[in-house]
């Protein structure tokens, strides 16, 4: 592209001449969601797709194409209905996500709706609304976690270059972004692989070899000879999360990475948006996450070193990828817990560590980590991919 030499002062600093300094709601329209109240009662088995925060938390996908929860379809007319392509910006909870709709669907007031785009590219918006979302987070409120009034993106003043411009931005980053939806599909077939040699080998009990071992009587029924019957905590180094002060708690990467529960968890690995300065309670790299507070048995795999909130536990093992595939076979038992607590579901440390479960003979366990770990390792580089993508400050220099 051709590079600009005539520039102009504005209120934002010096921008190339044929460029604008403008707010937000010169742009588009921006309204804000709504609920149904009180909410619970209009929760469903179907109806329509209810997009909460976690929705956009727990994928680093552009798009919204499934949510956890629905509403009674005659919820929507208390609420804000999306339709396929409308873009949405998350102001509550983990504020600043844009997420494009690929469904139907409501949004409470956790969302704002931004439409009617007037001298913006829809795309172009949604990488600027990812570039800028520091500059608009810090005008939030909130004691522990952030929130942003309509009005703050509205009145937020960006640098927006000429249409042209902004197409071709868009289809840069658009064909970035495809590449990684693309291998993240592949990642999605690479997991189910992995997960279904972990059911026939472990489940089944058709590993290598499996013909010339006897099946023995248990307390859990016929398991191969040489196999047990023990616990989690036999297997397991379980580590259950304690958060740290709020006054320790940033997003601008002091400290160390901090989880707080299922929100911050995404298809395999948890999104980064707080710090701690003042970690309790610590997680290993490739160590395995669990939700263990309402809704528990959401399971995702630690990038690197971190610090967990009560939300979260860890599971540690040298046998990174056994130890996955073990906790994601168990979800639907870890999923019973969602009925225990006085209002919410929760699993404690002495539940999680006696759940009973099928202990493996060790030669079996190490030849499917030997086998296994190497889709994991291929899995594990998307999301390194990504956050390399996201880091390029590209919006300053077109």
């Amino acid at each position: 592209m051709k590079l600009k030499t005539k520039f102009k002062q504005t209120s934002l600093g010096s921008i190339p001449e044929d460029w604008e300094s403008i707010a937000f709601s010169e742009l588009c329209d921006i309204t804000r969601g709504a609920s149904p109240r009180p909410i619970h009662d209009w929760f469903a088995d179907s109806g329509i797709p209810w997009i909460k925060i976690a929705d956009a938390t727990r994928s680093d996908s552009r798009f919204i194409d499934s949510t956890k929860q629905h509403i009674r379809s005659e919820g929507r007319l208390m609420s804000v209905v999306v339709h396929p392509g409308d873009l949405i910006l998350s102001n509550s909870a983990t504020p600043g996500i844009p997420k494009f709709v690929n469904i139907e669907a409501c949004i409470h007031d956790g969302w704002l709706l931004l439409r009617k785009f007037n001298k913006l590219d829809k795309k172009f918006a949604y990488y600027l609304l990812i570039n800028e979302r520091p500059n608009i987070v810090q005008f939030g409120s909130g004691s522990i976690f952030t929130n942003l009034k309509t009005e703050i993106l509205k009145n937020h003043t960006i640098c927006l270059p000429p249409l042209p411009t902004q197409h071709r931005i868009a289809e840069i980053l658009s064909s970035l972004d495809d590449k990684i939806e693309l291998n993240r599909k592949m990642n999605k077939t690479l997991e189910s692989i992995a997960q279904a040699t972990f059911k026939e080998w472990f489940v089944g009990f058709r590993f290598p070899g499996y013909e010339k071992v006897k099946m023995v009587e248990s307390e859990m029924g016929k398991i191969p000879e040489g196999w047990g019957v023990g616990t989690l905590k036999d297997e397991f180094v379980i580590v259950m999360g304690q958060s740290p002060k709020g006054s320790s708690y940033n997003e601008v990467g002091d400290g160390i990475i901090f989880f707080q529960g299922s929100t911050d968890f995404g298809d395999r690995f948890p999104t980064v948006r707080l710090f701690t300065t003042e970690p309790k309670r610590i997680a290993e790299k490739f160590d395995v996450l669990i939700s263990v507070r309402a809704p528990v048995g959401d399971i995702n795999v630690a990038l690197d070193k971190c610090c967990i909130g009560r939300g979260v536990a860890a599971v540690h093992s040298d046998r990174k990828s056994y130890a996955l595939y073990k906790m994601r076979s168990l979800v639907e038992h870890l999923r019973r817990f969602n009925a225990e607590g006085t209002v919410f579901g929760s699993v404690n440390k002495t539940s999680l560590e006696n759940i009973i479960t099928i202990m493996p003979g060790k030669e079996v366990i190490n030849t499917f980590e030997k086998c296994v770990n190497e889709i994991d390792k291929e899995i594990t580089t998307v999301p390194v991919i990504f956050l390399v993508i996201q880091a390029v400050p590209t919006i300053g220099y077109f």
